[in-house]
């Protein structure tokens, strides 16, 4: 009303083609970040830690006894880029560590680290809080982390669902009321499938009419497991055997946080770290 930018216009839907429709802005202060940079050495360059994010949500706050749903996990650290040992990895950060400050500030979810980390000048000292699982409990540890820079986008690439697997023979066993079947990992499946390291159990089916089947990525349409994924904890608990699977399953009942950690293919059938979270129904 001031007669201020507030956003820089970039998208629009629309169904007729012209400017009739739903407008989207970069909002301004994002524009003015750009524009600087772009002005001072041409190219934008952000924030980079290193590491894949999934978000705290209701699941896995209660079966992890978060007071809030609030944090971004940690899947997995990368530990090089381009040659060099990236910030996570050099600050010692873990696979399954969840990062709830940022700078002093609470951190939201992942998409808000993200946008913190990516609005942060490269090789500026960040400091970040993050909670680890030291034998069933939470401890609480500060670090210091100089970022680098983020690679370009060209380098980065978004997971897509898994491919469908191939049916395998002699099923050992079938997990009802999630609507999933497993199997154990054999040599011959470990060998077949490329799954050299992984300890877990492989989802062989996933009943269409299924809780799991139900399950999305946040935000999305696309189913969150698939054929083929290797699920290697369920509620904080290693699982290796389908007893083990089975003896979690018996204590839920309807109402309770399951949370998932899962290894899924992504576009180049590279197996990839995930975190599920869901509902017990």
């Amino acid at each position: 009303m001031r007669g201020e930018v507030i956003g820089m216009n970039s998208q629009i839907a629309t169904s007729t083609g012209d400017y009739n429709g739903i407008g989207f802005a970069l909002p301004a202060n994002e524009t003015s970040f750009v524009y600087k940079q772009l002005i001072a050495q041409g190219k934008v360059r952000r924030g980079y830690l290193g590491i894949t994010l999934d978000s705290v949500h209701e699941e896995y706050a209660k079966v992890y006894g978060l007071a809030e749903a609030k944090g971004a996990i940690i899947t997995s650290v990368t530990p090089t880029e381009d040659g060099q040992v990236t910030p996570a990895a050099k600050a010692g950060m873990q696979a399954n560590d969840v990062i709830v400050e940022f700078q002093g500030a609470p951190v939201l979810n992942a998409q808000d680290l993200i946008q913190r980390v990516a609005g942060t000048p490269v090789g500026q000292s960040v400091t970040l809080a993050l909670l680890r699982d030291n034998d069933g409990k939470l401890e609480k540890k500060t670090m210091s982390v100089v970022l680098s820079e983020r690679p370009p986008l060209p380098n980065r690439e978004w997971l897509e669902p898994s491919k469908p697997a191939t049916k395998e023979s002699d099923p050992k066993g079938n997990s009802l009321h999630l609507g999933i079947t497993l199997t154990e990992l054999t040599p011959q499946l470990v060998s077949d499938r490329h799954l050299n390291g992984i300890r877990g159990l492989f989802i062989k089916d996933i009943d269409p009419n299924g809780l799991a089947a139900e399950v999305r990525l946040p935000g999305s349409a696309i189913p969150a497991m698939n054929e083929g994924d290797i699920i290697t904890r369920i509620n904080r608990i290693p699982v290796n055997s389908l007893a083990e699977f089975q003896h979690v399953l018996s204590t839920l009942k309807a109402g309770d946080p399951i949370v998932l950690n899962v290894f899924q293919r992504d576009a180049k059938d590279r197996l990839v770290p995930r975190i599920i979270q869901f509902t017990y129904q």
